[in-house]
Parts: C-alpha cells; sequence; structure tokens
C-alpha cells in the first residue's frame, strides 16, 4: 500500500508541476483565467491520456477528479502569488523539468502494472511526460519544445533506463522511482546550463514547403 500511495503522490506533484507550468506560459500570451486553467489542463492531463488509451485502459482523469482540482489549485497558485511566481527566473523550465520526471516514472509505474515489456514502458513514460506539452505549444501557437533541439525526449529515454537499471538491481520501488525521475530533471537541467542539444537536420531552402507548394 505504501508503494502505491508513494506513486499517488508522484503522479499529484506531476499534475501540479505540470499545470503551474502551462499556466504561467499561458499568463505570458496574456490568457484569460480560464484559457490558462485548459492550458494548464492539457499540460498536466495530455500525456497520461494518451498513454491510457494506446494501453486500452480508461483515462485515469475520468475516474479520479482530483487532477482537475489539482490544476484549480495550480491556477489558483499563480492568481495568488503570481507576482512572486511568475517573475522568477526560469519558473517555467523549473516546473517542467520537475513534471516531467514524475511523469514519466508514473508513465513506466502504470505500464509494467498493465503487463506491457520494458520497452514499452519506456515509450509510454516519454509520452507520459512529453505529449502534454506538444499540445500545450499547439494551443499557444508554439513550436512544440519535444521538436526543437532541446534535450527533452531523450531525457525521458535516460530516465527510463535508469528505471530500468534499478529495477535489474532489485532497488526497493520508492528509490527506483525516486533515482528515474531524478535522472531526468538532472538531464534537462544540466542539458540546458552546458548548452547541451541534439544536433539539428539542415536541408536546402528549396527545400521549403511553403516554396514548394
Amino acid at each position: 500500500m505504501a508503494e502505491l500511495n508513494f506513486i499517488h503522490i508522484i503522479d499529484y506533484l506531476g499534475t501540479f508541476a505540470f499545470a503551474i507550468s502551462g499556466i504561467r506560459l499561458a499568463s505570458a500570451k496574456q490568457f484569460d483565467w480560464f484559457g490558462a486553467y485548459v492550458v494548464g489542463l492539457v499540460t498536466a492531463i495530455g500525456g497520461g491520456t494518451i498513454r491510457d488509451l494506446l494501453l486500452s485502459v480508461t483515462p485515469f482523469w475520468m475516474l479520479q477528479p482530483s487532477y482537475l482540482i489539482v490544476t484549480g489549485i495550480a491556477l489558483l497558485s499563480v492568481i495568488l502569488f503570481g507576482k512572486y511566481l511568475i517573475r522568477l527566473k526560469n519558473t517555467f523550465f523549473i516546473f517542467d523539468a520537475i513534471g516531467l520526471g514524475l511523469f514519466v516514472v508514473v508513465g513506466i509505474e502504470k505500464s509494467l502494472a498493465a503487463g506491457f515489456p520494458f520497452w514499452v514502458a519506456i515509450l509510454m513514460g516519454m509520452i507520459t511526460g512529453s505529449a502534454g506539452g506538444v499540445i500545450r505549444d499547439i494551443l499557444i501557437n508554439e513550436v512544440p519544445l519535444i521538436f526543437r533541439k532541446d534535450i527533452y525526449a531523450l531525457a525521458c529515454v535516460i530516465g527510463g533506463l535508469v528505471y530500468l537499471g534499478c529495477y535489474k538491481l532489485s532497488f526497493r520501488a520508492e528509490i527506483t522511482q525516486l533515482l528515474a525521475a531524478i535522472s531526468i530533471i538532472v538531464t534537462r537541467i544540466l542539458a540546458v546550463r552546458y548548452h547541451i542539444s541534439i544536433p539539428v537536420l539542415k536541408g536546402n531552402d528549396d527545400e521549403n514547403p511553403s516554396k514548394i507548394l
């Protein structure tokens, strides 16, 4: 029962962190409160919804309304402490990195619990952590972060491999989850801090689709 409680705590913390990141970005785009809530909610539940549909289970938030409430608390936090929270340097990045690390672990756990192999679990972890951000960026008319040169999806894979390594070494579930999440967060922070990125695939200007059409 302790393991279940721990993964639920991770899930709610990830929801809050991702909701904050989405709401903070929506505030920068001058969205109203409802629009900011929608962006925060999509950021928080988008990846998990796609994961659950792929795993052929009922989307988690349809079984437990607490995720909607957590997003509301995130919105309220930004409204009440916005001038402090939003003005903090790198607020969006910090909450996004935390949410990414926590949600990847949740995705891996749920996939393994459903009986899928590790390679599927790692992919589901990546989807859980990154798909909500893709939908968020599309809603606010930004190029999705996962498609830029940032170490984002790759950080999810690294976290999945850390989880696999800890599992093979028979670490306690809580330690495995914690180390996997920390490895993702640290990877994101180090990649940004030292400007580590994936090489950009360069093409000729003549290959621009707008020019071809």
